[in-house]
């Protein structure tokens, strides 16, 4: 084999540390290797140019790239040998940036460690085998779970690509948290003005087909090929004989239970739409408060309808989709203060007094408060007696940058939306106070800092530096109030407020449900429960399950036009993918020896993609001759935990063969 081996001094990155020059002049002594060269940027195109024209000078048919990282540009060279006719597996890197330069202040011991780390890659390229890149067929189809802003903004993308899209909601309708908005920062444009037609246009679109009130329940099947089973739960109410007449909850009696889509501030009836803009328009029955189902008695909404939409029979329904792609936009929840989480370490902030006390809400109960839909027809009154406070606090960070909750990360939207809150409160009651807690102002974006500096010099709104210690209710002057008892720390001074109302910024979490979705996908997650994409700068919207995407404040906490341009972003991986009738995955996947294979099991207990099964091996004449595990290339990660537990040793990564380890730790021995 003809090895060259080629070290970059990435500028000053790697040649500050490293004698560039010596480690050539090294190596060009290792046997195999033909061709010792530096320069100073390998990755720029003189430097690809320099590879591919001592490939074809000298036959080189093994290369090693000295450099960075190999997540940042193996594919970068390896393409470039390809192109010049060298088999891209046989083009390895070794990473003395990250390894070696940066971490070592010595010069002579960062140029032996680089030199040591060369000799490895060139241990394992001599190693090697040419591999052939894998084909799977593609499904043109794609799944896009959740229906808020995002999940709309990806499936309405997708669809205008041409593909056929399933959209996914677990609520009656679409729409998400941007629906129960009053307006949107920094713009103060009306939430439903710009949601409600791309909510009607993905209810028509002909590519789109929309599945609320549904859940998925299982994922089976690998990149392009995915089968997913999804739960249509009972709406017992036949929509397509139902004309939305309104009819069935206009003379619904039970007009008492609490509705979760105004945060529980004002009532619904049993048989319900979630709001007006509702899209489909269409309602569902709420069977746990329903008279009929729990006394059999009532159906006075199934007399009313004249179209006989009401079904008191149905039933959940399960069914299975072929996919290609998938889009996870499952949204987010607010960090719920009044009671203790799934995470035993969020306790909650009893000294708020949420949940004990009416006028104490959060920002997402507020928005519905000063929404001309909400509740109050957009008039803030208090929850306690429908007065128009005169006074309200807003605390900031409330749940969010706390290590003693075990929230530590900031969920960058708080600064904004409260700036905006003190801003709408202000127009809707002239000659009220605002006060804002604050730990820090943080408003990166387009017109963000002038927006929270307008709710400041041209609002009036009162901004203290400092956290809220206690709040109580009191009697004062015979009216009840809320006193809030903080510190200002740029005066230094304590600070007591008398409000008429607290309004909470609390942290931003995932939506409910979403580590058990991530575990359907086999899509990691971090301890926060947020689903982690595959690199954060080069890969955003990727997740490391092929053909999963993400978007929204699934992966973590965004505003609005962030959770946009994801979901574009993520329409746009997925229509790259189904523009193709046959996908190339890398064949750095696991291989069976099916000769010595045990047929244990091991493997497929332990493969967190369930790529791995046990199958039969028959002779020619199909009689049974024994069991062997089977790798699906479809399915496999190339993660290697099957060959780490395989107690016969039957497993291999190709790409990172036993042989091929064993010859690099022994070349340093």
């Amino acid at each position: 084999m003809k090895i060259g081996v080629f070290t970059c001094w990435c500028g000053e990155n790697i040649a500050r540390h490293i004698d560039c020059e010596k480690v050539s002049q090294e190596i060009a002594k290792l046997p195999g290797v033909h061709c010792s060269m530096n320069y100073k940027y390998m990755c720029s195109e003189p430097g690809q140019n320099l590879i591919a024209e001592k490939i074809q000078e000298l036959g080189l048919t093994g290369i090693v790239v000295a450099s960075c990282s190999p997540h940042m540009h193996l594919k970068t060279f390896r393409k470039a040998a390809e192109n010049v006719g060298v088999n891209p597996y046989m083009v390895e890197m070794a990473n003395i940036r990250e390894q070696c330069s940066w971490v070592h202040a010595d010069k002579e011991v960062a140029t032996a460690k680089a030199i040591e780390l060369i000799t490895m890659a060139v241990e394992k390229v001599r190693h090697n085998h040419e591999l052939v890149p894998i084909q799977v067929p593609v499904t043109k189809r794609a799944l896009v779970i959740g229906g808020g802003v995002a999940g709309i903004q990806a499936a309405l993308d997708i669809a205008a690509g041409g593909q056929e899209v399933v959209l996914v909601e677990k609520e009656p309708s679409v729409g998400g948290k941007m629906a129960g908005l009053s307006e949107t920062f920094p713009t103060l444009d009306c939430s439903q003005c710009i949601l409600t037609p791309r909510m009607v246009e993905v209810g028509q679109h002909p590519k789109i087909r929309l599945l609320t009130y549904s859940e998925v329940e299982k994922v089976d099947g690998y990149i392009g090929n995915f089968k997913v089973t999804i739960r249509k739960k009972a709406r017992y109410v036949d929509i397509t004989k139902c004309t939305g007449c309104g009819n069935c909850w206009n003379s619904c009696p039970n007009k008492k239970i609490p509705n979760a889509f105004d945060y529980n501030l004002g009532n619904r009836t049993c048989i319900y739409i979630p709001f007006p803009q509702a899209v489909p328009a269409r309602p569902v029955i709420d069977a746990e408060h329903c008279l009929k189902f729990k006394t059999g008695r009532c159906g006075i909404c199934a007399a009313k309808c004249a179209a006989g939409a009401i079904n008191f029979e149905d039933k959940d329904e399960l069914e299975t989709i072929d996919v290609g792609a998938i889009v996870v936009a499952t949204g987010f929840r607010l960090y719920s203060i009044g009671k203790e989480q799934s995470n035993p370490n969020l306790s909650g902030y009893p000294e708020y007094g949420y949940g004990r006390y009416k006028d104490v809400i959060d920002s997402l109960q507020f928005e519905r408060l000063i929404s001309a839909s909400g509740p109050t027809g957009g008039e803030p009154k208090r929850p306690s007696d429908g007065k128009i406070p005169r006074s309200i606090v807003f605390i900031q960070c409330v749940g969010s940058r706390d290590n003693a909750k075990g929230i530590t990360y900031c969920s960058k939207i708080c600064c904004m939306y409260t700036a905006k809150h003190t801003m709408l409160y202000r127009h809707k009651v002239h000659d009220g106070q605002a006060h804002v807690f604050y730990m820090d102002i943080r408003a990166g974006g387009k017109k963000y800092d002038e927006f929270t500096r307008r709710a400041i010099e041209q609002d009036g709104a009162i901004y203290h530096r400092g956290r809220v210690s206690k709040i109580t209710e009191e009697t004062i002057d015979g009216v009840k109030q809320l006193v809030v008892r903080g510190v200002d720390t740029l005066s230094g001074k304590p600070v007591t407020i008398n409000a008429d109302m607290v309004v909470l910024a609390c942290a931003i979490s995932p939506a409910d449900g979403v580590t058990s979705l991530a575990q359907k996908l086999s899509v990691g997650y971090d301890e926060y429960g947020f689903l982690s994409e595959s690199h954060p700068k080069l890969r955003p919207v990727e997740t490391n399950s092929a053909g999963v995407f993400v978007c929204g404040a699934c992966q973590g906490p965004k505003d609005i036009p962030e959770s946009v341009a994801q979901a574009s972003a993520a329409a746009a991986k997925v229509l790259i993918m189904l523009s193709q009738d046959h996908l190339t995955r890398e064949p750095e996947i696991a291989q069976v020896n099916e000769s010595v294979c045990a047929a244990c099991g091991t493997c497929v207990k332990t493969c967190p993609y369930q790529a791995i099964t046990l199958e039969d091996i028959r002779d020619r004449k199909g009689n049974f001759v024994k069991k062997t595990a089977r790798v699906n290339p479809g399915l496999c990660m190339g993660c290697g935990t099957c060959v780490a537990v395989c107690p016969s040793k039957s497993v291999d990564l190709e790409g990172f063969t036993e042989e091929e380890v064993y010859a690099q730790i022994e070349s340093l021995l």
